[in-house]
């Protein structure tokens, strides 16, 4: 028997590791499972080259928990080791051996399937184990089989033994303080999180399953082999390989409760500047814009590393779903690292080039096809031209705007359409907008009458969106059908004239602010047509605005706490202005106007509590 001591600069290294090592302790069984599957893609290797000239046999990598014996296994079928290779590789830590047979066979075979680079994930065994044994036995002729022990401290043994298996074995023997390991469904969800798309077939013990007998009614159970992972998932095959129908199983592969089916796909594939491959799903999006629970899923040569991808690829990203997959990207579960990884900012931007390019194409090929499926992605493009430029400067061109008849517009047709007459004296092109076409429908219909066209924005995005349009068109504003009166909400050089006097205008306004809430609402008299409502409400753009857009945030919460006031208009030349001037009793007068202003407040859903019910006993008294 041989004893050691492993190399490390420090007595304190396992503590370290324990703590430190990765920020959640149930990364070791990735690890581990990631390093059988590099000692049975090496060997797989070998033998292509010819360096290994015997049976591979079935390549399977199996895991076995035992409550009982408080054992964790993981084995393999791969290339093993000699003893002396278990000191070498195990015994000095941060020495990496796939990084050697990266190096020295670089020019021979494929080696993008070795996923290690660190050496180091080995001892993430130690957040969870008391005791480590490796049993070992070389592909190389004439190998003897190796135990090496470590229980955590930097003493080891090392001694020889008999083995018949070609391929490594590690046994955990568990710790106290982690024995939820030992729980089957946690091991098996852990595989299936981390390893799910691994290249190598992973048994997980055996499950039950009941077959019907031939010629029998009956049926008897059995047991079969528990393989969880799918070793050729469909992002490690070419696109021409895959039908439309393989795309959307993948789908449901990833996201198995989720009946809804994607709209559409992009397939990943590059192999310069960097190595990238992966299928991005575009679902559809709710307009309450809830937290996607099922997020795009970052893999390293199919070993999952996180789907916590927010501020790694840009925010509107993270609407999609799928999986991105490069070994570009380091296997390191800490989110800072990533965020400054130089390749992982590259990957992202060259992401969003993709993403753009697809939409685009479906835009230029298919117009029919785009417009059909852009109200269900319209919050995915309008927040990434919100917060990437180089999107905005691709989208720009097949952004749509949708009009209350149902057609769709990009950008610059829609400006074409409307400049006949919705420029105002100064010469800007105002874009009339509406968030409810059932409470905004006498503003609308009201706009119609005049020529107006009006769109459709009915998103929490929306106020910002409309900010960044302004910001981007040239003299081109967008107003709420409802932020003025028909007659100004586009200001042209045109006289107005009122049926009143100066004296009675000013009279009508009086007897209105006797019996509105003047904190709420603002009394103005205006020169409106005689077809046009008695009443009008109004909300300024700007204030209304800026309070929507603090409610989604970005630094405009003075507005939001701001109350909401609106402008109520009394329209000089309804013939009902003059019926209530010409009232001789000042009670009936306020009545009037009481009654009057109520059926304008309750149009838009402001009339509630105590001033319904007034209102509904006064209406029944008026009957009456």
């Amino acid at each position: 028997m041989q004893t050691g001591k492993i190399n490390v600069q420090t007595e304190n290294i396992f503590p370290i590791i324990k703590k430190f090592l990765y920020s959640d302790h149930e990364i070791f069984l990735r690890e581990l499972v990631s390093n059988a599957v590099d000692a049975s893609q090496k060997l797989s290797a070998l033998a292509g080259i010819g360096e290994y000239k015997g049976e591979l046999g079935e390549m399977i990598i199996e895991v076995e928990v035992n409550p009982k014996e408080k054992t964790l296994v993981i084995r393999d079928r791969g290339l093993g080791m000699t003893g002396e290779e278990i000191v070498k590789y195990i015994a000095q830590i941060a020495f990496s051996g796939a990084e050697e047979f990266i190096q020295k066979y670089k020019d021979k075979t494929d080696t993008s399937a070795v996923i290690g680079h660190f050496g180091l994930g080995f001892y993430s065994a130690f957040m969870v184990a008391k005791q480590v044994e490796i049993r070992s036995l070389s592909y190389k002729e004439g190998s003897k089989g190796a135990l090496w022990t470590c229980d955590g401290s930097p003493e080891y043994t090392l001694e020889e033994i008999d083995l018949n298996q070609r391929g490594t074995e590690i046994t955990l023997r568990i710790a106290e303080d982690s024995e939820d390991f030992l729980e089957r469904s946690k091991i098996e969800g852990l595989l299936k999180k981390y390893c799910k798309f691994l290249p190598v077939k992973i048994k997980f013990g055996t499950k039950k399953e009941f077959v019907p007998q031939e010629g029998e009614e009956k049926e008897v159970e059995i047991e079969v082999e528990n393989i969880i992972n799918n070793p050729t998932p469909a992002w490690t095959k070419k696109p021409s390989e895959l039908k439309e129908e393989d795309y959307k199983n993948f789908y449901h592969e990833l996201y198995p409760h989720i009946f809804d089916e994607p709209l559409f796909h992009i397939h990943l594939n590059v192999d310069f500047p960097f190595n990238l491959t992966g299928i991005l799903y575009f679902p559809k999006l709710n307009k309450s814009m809830e937290v996607q629970k099922d997020k795009i899923q970052l893999y390293s040569r199919q070993v999952f590393v996180t789907d916590a991808l927010e501020n790694i690829v840009p925010d509107f990203l993270t609407f999609l779903r799928g999986v991105i997959d490069s070994p570009d990207i380091p296997l390191n579960v800490s989110r800072s690292y990533l965020q400054s990884d130089g390749n992982v900012k590259k990957i992202s931007a060259h992401i969003t080039k993709k993403v753009a390019d697809k939409l685009e194409e479906i835009f230029k090929n298919n117009r029919p096809e785009f417009e059909g499926i852009w109200d269900d992605i319209r919050i995915f493009a309008q927040y990434g031209m919100m917060t990437e430029d180089k999107f905005y400067d691709k989208a720009k061109s097949f952004a749509l705007l949708k009009n209350t008849e149902k057609a769709y517009y990009t950008l610059d047709e829609y400006k074409e359409k409307v400049k006949a007459n919705q420029i105002d004296k100064n010469g800007n092109t105002i874009i009339l907008y509406t968030n409810n076409t059932e409470t905004q429908h006498s503003y609308i219909a009201s706009a119609k009458e005049r020529g107006y066209d009006v769109i459709e924005f009915d998103n929490p995005f929306d106020a910002h969106y409309i900010q960044l349009l302004e910001s981007k068109m040239e003299k081109t504003q967008f107003v709420r059908v409802d932020a003025n009166t028909t007659d100004k909400i586009i200001e042209k050089d045109e006289p107005s004239i009122s049926k009143l006097s100066d004296e009675e205008k000013k009279q009508i306004g009086e007897i209105f602010e006797k019996v509105v809430n003047k904190a709420k609402y603002q009394v103005q008299v205006e020169n409106l047509s005689e077809t046009d409502s008695p009443i009008l409400l109004t909300q300024s753009e700007f204030m209304r605005r800026m309070r929507d857009m603090s409610q989604m945030g970005g630094g405009m919460s003075f507005y939001g706490s701001l109350p909401e006031t609106y402008n109520l208009i009394i329209n000089s030349n309804h013939p009902l202005m003059t019926k209530i001037l010409h009232e001789g009793d000042e009670q009936k007068k306020e009545n009037f106007a009481k009654q009057a202003a109520d059926l304008a407040l309750l149009s838009q859903g402001l009339l509630k509590g105590e001033d319904l019910t007034n209102f509904v006993k006064r209406s029944v008294a008026l009957i009456q």
